[in-house]
């Protein structure tokens, strides 16, 4: 029966009835539900605005209910408006009227507002766990590929040698930006709107900083009608889970060109590929492609909400129920993506030679050759022009810097001399770059040493 029967006459058309509904999605809130109503109720009979031992029964029977759905003995009654209509009606049905008095002093609008924090506060913990996890991996692998000497790109082309290691811990920098922003959205989420009631508070003598510490959340919501028709913390998780996944969709196109005959940087393990249905010889980076693709999907939650929201008077409307199933799905996609993505890259075989060999073609070391004539005392702008000459040169006779002989970069000038060979080594090139955050093998072992640190800190 609905909780607002008593002013209408009518039961509600049955197509209706289930457009209104909102229990197939937020079902998955049972266990935040209830942990707000035994708060609640705790809290009511602090304050004697329910008999102690009445409060207590009910807090029992909740938490029993809790217990009965989490091993499978209780199942959730689908037919039901929404998940606290389901609960308030089996602890009504178990200890009678008693079960009536839980919604004292609350509304549904301050009750699910409190269950959809409670939830995504979980669920942010959840996804930090599964960054954490990815970036082990990360680790693990960019301290095996620390010398692995390639090609940086800018533009797409091939411009400064790097390590394989040095690229794979720009990503572990961005996924750790992309913990610091949940980290800090949970900051405002963790705010117990309950005690708003439906907009305008309650006239009983609640104490709301009570039942928000038996939750765990750090304080209550400062204005009763921003309690209830505020959901700019799911709008700022959905923002913080769009930004994490364009970089998981980055990430997942350098995969897929790693992959590629054209680079073949990288080989996925057997387990982590398809093949095709027709083409015998294909290995297709299929879990890459997904999650580039499901980028899309998180994006579209983000501005299913901000559209949901954006023209709706205060305090609560029914637009509002659209909130869940799109933060739920960005939460679910997520979690699926990095579960998925970590095993993929931890399995990937990085193809050493091959990584030589584009680093050996692309002029990759021109910035060094003018670098070493700069250390002669020629000025940098004349020195691009030298090196820009010897590149032309080069690219007109099929050689690299490298074998271009020694009297040819002298023609260009006299300052070149048997050193440049040293100096556009593709190793020493790395390994020169010591600054800090740079792809020098000693700087990437110092920064995934620090990394592992932050990471069991």
């Amino acid at each position: 029966m609905p909780l607002w029967t008593g002013r209408f006459k009518k039961s509600l058309d049955k197509q209706t009835n289930d457009f209104n509904a909102s229990i197939p999605f937020d079902c998955r809130m049972a266990a935040e539900d209830i942990a707000g109503s035994v708060a609640h109720v705790t809290m009511l009979g602090k304050q004697g605005i329910l008999d102690k031992a009445e409060s207590e029964k009910i807090a029992k029977t909740l938490k029993e209910i809790a217990a009965d759905l989490q091993n499978g003995a209780l199942e959730i009654d689908m037919t039901a408006e929404d998940i606290h209509t389901f609960v308030e009606a089996e602890l009504t049905r178990r200890i009678g009227d008693s079960g009536k008095r839980l919604h004292t002093a609350r509304s549904r609008n301050d009750q699910v507002a409190l269950d959809l924090r409670l939830y995504l506060l979980k669920q942010a913990d959840l996804i930090d766990a599964a960054i954490l996890r990815f970036l082990r991996v990360i680790a693990d692998k960019a301290e095996a590929t620390a010398d692995f000497v390639m090609p940086g790109y800018t533009h797409m082309q091939r411009a400064q040698p790097v390590t394989f290691g040095h690229h794979l811990l720009a990503y572990a920098a961005m996924l750790e930006r992309d913990r610091d922003r949940l980290a800090d959205c949970k900051k405002r989420m963790a705010v117990s709107p309950l005690g708003s009631g439906a907009l305008a508070g309650t006239t009983y003598p609640l104490d709301r900083a009570y039942a928000a510490e038996l939750l765990g959340l750090s304080g209550v919501s400062d204005n009763s009608l921003d309690g209830v028709s505020d959901r700019d913390y799911v709008l700022e998780l959905l923002s913080c889970l769009s930004i994490l996944m364009v970089h998981l969709s980055r990430f997942a196109e350098e995969v897929i060109l790693w992959c590629s005959w054209e680079f073949k940087f990288v080989e996925l393990d057997d387990a982590f590929s398809t093949g095709s249905s027709i083409m015998p010889q294909k290995k297709n980076p299929d879990i890459a492609e997904l999650v580039r693709g499901k980028s899309g999907r998180v994006f579209g939650d983000l501005v299913t909400l901000l559209t949901v929201m954006k023209g709706i008077p205060l305090a609560y409307n029914k637009d509002m129920q659209e909130d869940k199933e799109a933060v739920f799905d960005a939460v679910d996609t997520v979690l699926l993506c990095l579960d998925t993505f970590s095993p993929m890259l931890e399995t990937a075989t990085v193809l050493r030679e091959n990584l030589r060999k584009a680093a050996a073609a692309g002029f990759i070391n021109a910035t060094d050759c003018a670098d070493y004539l700069v250390g002669k005392g020629l000025p940098f702008r004349d020195a691009y022009k030298c090196t820009g000459e010897l590149v032309a040169l080069c690219i007109d006779r099929g050689l690299t810097l490298e074998t271009l002989p020694l009297e040819d970069y002298r023609k260009v000038c006299e300052l070149f001399d048997e050193g440049v060979f040293d100096a556009i080594d593709l190793d020493a090139c790395v390994q020169r770059r010591t600054v800090k955050g740079g792809p020098a093998p000693e700087c990437v072992r110092r920064e995934i040493a620090a990394l592992r640190k932050r990471i069991e800190n």
